[in-house]
């Protein structure tokens, strides 16, 4: 876990992969866990730690997070993810095939079990991408999510037969680890008002992720 940004209201983080963001039913370790421990040992607080957990990532995707230290700021940042009011930007390599350079994917999603399907009975889902670079049978692509629902992403994309690189569970068998990673936020304060933008790009995941397509990130 790192830090990359704190005041009295909030605190951005980076969750590594395979890193929980929440504890669920296999009593690992989560994010929530090790970001309580850090401001309980920063502040000396005793007893439990407030802490709002706004959004999350797959166990198996690493990026950064926006966590609220009070109920206020939980409850104001709530509402600005439900009116999509907060920008989350990906990265990700997945399979090419006569993938567009850019272009708005719309669907359906119903979450079934611990999977994800297009259904007429399910959330709307929106997301814009960008084509980065191109290499053999890959792309590498900048994602705008409007909509945060489970496996998003990777079932958009796999449903156009353009599976994330490593993304067994929706139909890519290569090694290495899923190649999807958020990267960006950019939000309103909930408190000062001010606009806000964070980027961050761990160099030990990227390298883990992006290490058989040499890929170079242009947006710094």
């Amino acid at each position: 876990m790192k830090v990359c940004y704190e005041d009295n209201h909030i605190i951005i983080v980076y969750k590594p992969r395979n890193l929980l963001s929440q504890k669920d039913y296999t009593n690992d370790s989560s994010l929530v866990e090790e970001v309580k421990e850090y401001l309980k040992n920063k502040y000396n607080k005793p007893g439990n730690v407030y802490l709002g957990l706004l959004h999350r990532l797959d166990r198996v995707v690493g990026g950064i997070m926006l966590l609220a230290k009070t109920s206020k700021a939980a409850e104001r940042l709530s509402k600005d993810i439900q009116n999509h009011k907060i920008n989350k930007t990906y990265l990700a390599v997945v399979c090419d095939n006569n993938l567009k350079e850019s272009d708005t994917f719309i669907d359906y999603i119903l979450k079934k079990d611990t999977n994800s399907i297009i259904d007429k009975n399910g959330k709307y889902s929106k997301l814009d991408y960008q084509v980065l670079e191109r290499y053999q049978n890959y792309a590498l692509v900048k994602i705008s999510l409007e909509t945060g629902r489970h496996h998003q992403i990777r079932l958009q994309f796999s449903s156009r037969n353009h599976p994330i690189y490593g993304d067994y569970r929706y139909g890519n068998k290569e090694k290495g680890g899923i190649a999807l990673m958020c990267y960006s936020l950019e939000f309103i304060h909930p408190v000062t008002k001010e606009y806000m933008k964070f980027s961050y790009i761990d160099k030990e995941d990227i390298s883990a992720i992006f290490n058989n397509f040499k890929f170079i990130q242009k947006e710094q």
